[in-house]
């Protein structure tokens, strides 16, 4: 598993592997009556882009750090499991990647409120909608996914933001 985890990190083929037949699955499961054709024309088009969404990120990162895919994947490796690396070029390069990823997060955390807001709506209003047509148990399943998506969310940020500040100050000492 750890083998696998490594090479989706390194390598957008496999995460192009991995993406494409997802989104066929998805595709196929709610557009049932479209001709398989467009599955894979749809698929694959939706595969593109999010590589080339992935790709521009690594860029940026790799022209921020100054480093290339597989250094980065290996720092953000180091940074998960809390290791400090002991080579001084390393080490700046840590410096880099961690305040370029707490700017990242800082920034989007301006319309983390809008968007959790949002959110917010989308359960209340499923609710509202549910009760009101007489069926309530699936909305409201909805309603708590959708809170608890929120939640694992807000925890996950908090961790990574968490991680980079104990991170931060382990380079500096």
């Amino acid at each position: 598993m750890r083998a696998f985890k490594r090479l989706l990190d390194r390598s957008l083929t496999a995460q192009a592997v991995l993406i494409f037949p997802l989104l066929l699955g998805f595709t196929a499961l709610f557009r049932r009556h479209e001709n398989p054709v467009w599955w894979v024309v749809q698929a694959a088009l939706c595969t593109a882009i999010s590589i080339g969404f992935l790709a521009a990120q690594r860029r940026r990162v790799g022209r921020v750090t100054g480093t290339d895919p597989r250094g980065i994947a290996e720092l953000n490796r180091k940074l998960r499991h809390g290791e400090v690396p002991k080579a001084p070029e390393e080490r700046a390069t840590m410096r880099r990647l961690i305040d370029a990823e707490l700017g990242r997060v800082e920034r989007g955390g301006r319309w983390l409120p809008y968007w959790l807001g949002f959110m917010g709506l989308i359960a209340i209003g499923t609710l509202a909608l549910g009760v009101s047509a007489g069926a309530w148990i699936i909305p409201l399943v909805l309603a708590v996914a959708v809170v608890g998506f929120c939640w694992s969310l807000l925890w996950a940020r908090r961790r990574f933001i968490d991680r980079c500040h104990h991170m931060r100050s382990a380079l500096q000492s």
